[in-house]
C-alpha cells in the first residue's frame, strides 16, 4: 500500500517536474525569437544613400548614411543602428541640393534660368546684333559649377560699305579701320555731273553683309526754255548736267510764282518753271484800306497796284453802328475783288473822312 502510493506520488511527482521543465523550454524559446529579430533594409529620404547593400540587419548592426552625387548633409548623425525590436534608431540626417554661384548675364546678352541648384540649366541669348560665342547653354553641376563658363556676344561685323564707281559714301558716325558693325549706316553720294540711281541710304545688316549698293551714272537735261514776261540767268543753248541750275525772273510789275531756281533732275527732266503773275490795278481812288500793315489811301499807292499774292483789306460801313469794318481780299494775277459790302466814297465824304475813320 505505501508502495503503491509512493510510486503514484513519484509518477505525479514526475509529472508535474515534466510538466515545469516544459514550461520553462517554452519560456526560453521565445526569448530565444526575440533575440533573433532582424530590420529590414530602411526606406531614407531619396537623396540619402547606404553604404550596406544588405535587406535585413542583425540587432547592434549599423548603416553609415551619406548623400547622393549633387547632395551635401545638413544635420542629423550620419549612423543608424539595429535594436532589439527590429526597429532602426531615429536620425535627422538630411541631403539639399548643392548650389552653383549666380552667375552674370554676358555683355550684350540675356539670361534665362530659374534655380542655381544641382541640375538646373541656364539658356542664353544676344542681343540683335551680336551673335553668341560659347555654349547655349549651361548646367549646374554636382560639384557646385556650371558646366560651361559664360559665353560671349559678338557684335556682328561687315566690313567697310562698298563704293559705287564715281560716288562715294559719309558714314553715319566715325569709322576706324576696316571694320564697322551691325547698325552702322552711310548716305551714298555720286561727284558731279553723275546721278545716283538706287536706294542712297546702306547699312550694315545683321546677316554681316551691306544693303545692295546703289550706281551712279552720267544724266543730262536739254536747254531750258524762258518764261512768259520773264529772263532766265543761263540762255546758253546746250545740255545741262545733272544738279547744274537756271533762275529765273519777271519784268516790270510782275511777280514771280514758284521757285526762282530749276534744277536738272535725275530723270533727265529739269523741276518746274515759275511762271510770272500779273500785279493787280486798284480801281477805287477814294477808298481807305490796310495795306502792308499800314492804313492809307489808294490815292497815295505807288503806281496804283497791288502785287500778285498780296492782300489789301478795304473799309466798309456798319450803317447801324455808325463804323466802319476791314474786309480782305487778295490779288490773283491780275484779278483783285472788291469785297461786296465796299462802297466807294462821294468826294464830300472823301474829303471829310480824310483825316479819321471810325472803327467798329
Amino acid at each position: 500500500m505505501d508502495s503503491t502510493v509512493s510510486i503514484f506520488q513519484l509518477k505525479m511527482e514526475d509529472g508535474i517536474t515534466f510538466f515545469l521543465l516544459s514550461s520553462v523550454l517554452l519560456l526560453t524559446c521565445g526569448l530565444s525569437r526575440e533575440d533573433d529579430a532582424v530590420c529590414v533594409r530602411p526606406i531614407l529620404d531619396g537623396n540619402i544613400e547606404l553604404a550596406s547593400n544588405q535587406t535585413h540587419f542583425s540587432p547592434g548592426e549599423a548603416i553609415v548614411l551619406s548623400c547622393k552625387q549633387g547632395y551635401t548633409p545638413v544635420s542629423g548623425p550620419r549612423r543608424i543602428v539595429c535594436i532589439v525590436d527590429g526597429t532602426w534608431t531615429r536620425t535627422r540626417y538630411m541631403c539639399k541640393s548643392k548650389l552653383c554661384p549666380y552667375p552674370d548675364p554676358p555683355a550684350n546678352g540675356e539670361q534665362y534660368y530659374e534655380d542655381t541648384v544641382y541640375l538646373s540649366t541656364i539658356n542664353y541669348t544676344c542681343h540683335e546684333g551680336y551673335t553668341l560665342k560659347g555654349s547655349r547653354t549651361a548646367v549646374c553641376q554636382a560639384n557646385g559649377t556650371w558646366s560651361t563658363p559664360t559665353p560671349e556676344c559678338k557684335a556682328v561685323s561687315c566690313g567697310l560699305a562698298p563704293i559705287p564707281k564715281f560716288g562715294m559714301i559719309i558714314y553715319d558716325r566715325t569709322v576706324r579701320g576696316d571694320k564697322t558693325y551691325f547698325g552702322i549706316g552711310g548716305t551714298y553720294r555720286c561727284l558731279p555731273p553723275y546721278a545716283l540711281f538706287g536706294n542712297p541710304r546702306a547699312e550694315c545688316t545683321i546677316r554681316g553683309t551691306w544693303t545692295k549698293t546703289p550706281e551712279c551714272r552720267v544724266v543730262t537735261c536739254p536747254p531750258p526754255d524762258n518764261i512768259e514776261k520773264g529772263y532766265m540767268s543761263n540762255g546758253d543753248r546746250r545740255d545741262f548736267d545733272f544738279m547744274e541750275t537756271v533762275k529765273y525772273g519777271c519784268n516790270d510789275d510782275y511777280v514771280l510764282d514758284g521757285n526762282m531756281e530749276i534744277v536738272c533732275q535725275q530723270n533727265g527732266n529739269w523741276s518746274e518753271k515759275p511762271s510770272c503773275k500779273a500785279s493787280c490795278p486798284i480801281e477805287s481812288e477814294k477808298a481807305k484800306i490796310e495795306y502792308r500793315g499800314k492804313k492809307t489811301w489808294t490815292s497815295d499807292l505807288q503806281n496804283k497796284v497791288i502785287l500778285h499774292k498780296e492782300i489789301v483789306s478795304f473799309y466798309c460801313k456798319d450803317t447801324v453802328r455808325n463804323c466802319t469794318y476791314t474786309v480782305p481780299t487778295q490779288c490773283l494775277d491780275g484779278v483783285l475783288k472788291l469785297p461786296e459790302c465796299f462802297e466807294e466814297l462821294s468826294k464830300f465824304e472823301y474829303n471829310l473822312n480824310s483825316t479819321e475813320i471810325q472803327q467798329c
